[in-house]
């Protein structure tokens, strides 16, 4: 168990926060979390074990001034399909004023941690869950309320609409531009309009 903490914490999660996002996993040394929390790297080890059990505790504090945050405000607006299109609209614009292009932390650590960190892993692939299980509710929601189309496949469809964001996050590192975000997610808030038509589901074939 570590030690009694003598330090911001939230300043130095905060700091530990801005640099992973800024370096990478992988590029983040003890000394560089140590200088961006303002703590001595002795400090770090007796409140957190490491570097690995201190980016678990950033990923968290990460959720939950983004995803989780948005999600919880756009839930409680009690709309769910424009909670859809808010959701996707904001991840759009946060990724325009992202002038970095440091993208989001969860689909980084997905792309370049998770492979190699199963733990790490899981732990990302529970926050995206969060997400598409937040695209069902709404769907769900839309459904019941008259908003959209019945027979749509809640699972499958929030299922794309995930996919579609993690697209874009990655997309926009490399080509910021609003008319082609938008041109991605747009084709996917169109299946929301759309009944989904007998007979025409099928497998997708997998390697």
């Amino acid at each position: 168990m570590g030690r009694l903490k003598e330090f911001d914490e939230d300043k130095a999660i905060d700091g530990a926060v801005d640099c992973f996002w800024a370096r990478g996993y992988e590029a983040t040394s003890v000394r560089d979390l140590a200088e961006h929390m303002g703590i001595g790297g002795a400090s770090l080890y007796n409140a957190y074990g490491g570097k690995r059990a201190l980016f678990v505790t950033v990923l968290e504090r990460y959720a939950n001034r983004s995803s989780r945050e948005r999600i919880a405000r756009l839930e409680a607006t009690g709309r769910p399909r424009q909670a859809i299109e808010a959701f996707l609209a904001e991840i759009i614009d946060r990724s325009l004023k992202d002038r970095a292009r440091k993208g989001c932390l969860l689909v980084n650590s997905a792309l370049d941690v998770a492979p190699h960190d199963a733990e790490i892993g899981k732990v990302v692939a529970g926050y995206l869950e969060e997400i598409r299980s937040f695209f069902q509710r709404c769907i769900e929601a839309g459904r019941d309320a008259g908003q959209i189309p019945r027979n749509i496949d809640a699972v499958g469809v929030s299922a794309h609409l995930l996919g579609v964001l993690l697209g874009v996050r990655v997309l926009a590192r490399t080509r910021p531009d609003r008319a082609l975000l938008e041109s991605v997610v747009r084709p996917a808030l169109d299946l929301l309009n759309r009944p989904a038509m007998p007979g025409t589901r099928r497998k997708i074939a997998t390697d």
